[in-house]
């Protein structure tokens, strides 16, 4: 691969990751939110957002398409990238290796997560609260969960500031400093959500 061409695709890598897949991943959070209103709060909102016009082409286009981009290419990067947080062991160093554990960890997460859902609604089952329940009762799923969750927003949150540095938006060290802490927040917020309906299921 080119240089020029490594310098487009880590590009859209890197904006794949916020938009739309980190934009759906909040969004995702947010629904499953819900469920700490009830199991009826769950269904509604979960039924609406499975009845919205073109689902599938929505489904297709913003969620799978990308996602599947974001995560194929994010394991290359995973396997072909040299750390060294032993020579020269930073936060950001760290951050990065971590982005890249937790990149690994969310492919097979979200492949077992949507085999668990998805694919089980494909196969006539009802994607409800009911489900999710089930699920959750087993305490392997229940930590698996936990995990993934904070996994998911650690990667989001990490790579929005890795999103920020890239695109140029923050470039300063004072910037740089302020979108650390900024995304911190961020991850803080986005897990407490998550675990939060995780928990709401159980």
């Amino acid at each position: 691969m080119s240089r020029e061409s490594d310098f487009f695709v880590r590009r859209l890598h890197s904006l794949l990751g916020i938009i739309p897949v980190g934009l759906f991943l909040v969004q995702h959070l947010v629904i499953n939110h819900f469920a700490t209103q009830g199991p009826e709060a769950f269904n509604a909102a979960s039924d609406f957002m499975g009845n919205l016009p073109f689902v599938l082409f929505l489904e297709w286009f913003v969620i799978y398409i990308p996602l599947m981009f974001h995560a194929f290419y994010g394991v290359y990067i995973a396997f072909t990238f040299k750390g060294n947080v032993k020579r020269y062991g930073t936060f950001r160093n760290w951050m990065f290796m971590w982005q890249r554990i937790t990149g690994v960890f969310l492919v097979i997460f979200i492949a077992w997560h949507i085999y668990e859902t998805r694919i089980q609604k494909a196969l006539g089952a009802d994607v409800n609260y009911d489900m999710m329940a089930d699920i959750l009762a087993s305490p392997f799923m229940l930590v698996f969960y936990i995990v993934g969750v904070l996994a998911a927003t650690f990667h989001l949150s990490n790579g929005l500031w890795g999103f920020l540095v890239t695109w140029g938006i923050a470039q300063s060290p004072r910037s740089q400093q302020i979108v650390s802490y900024i995304t911190i927040a961020v991850f803080v917020i986005l897990s407490g959500i998550g675990i939060r309906a995780i928990l709401a299921f159980v």
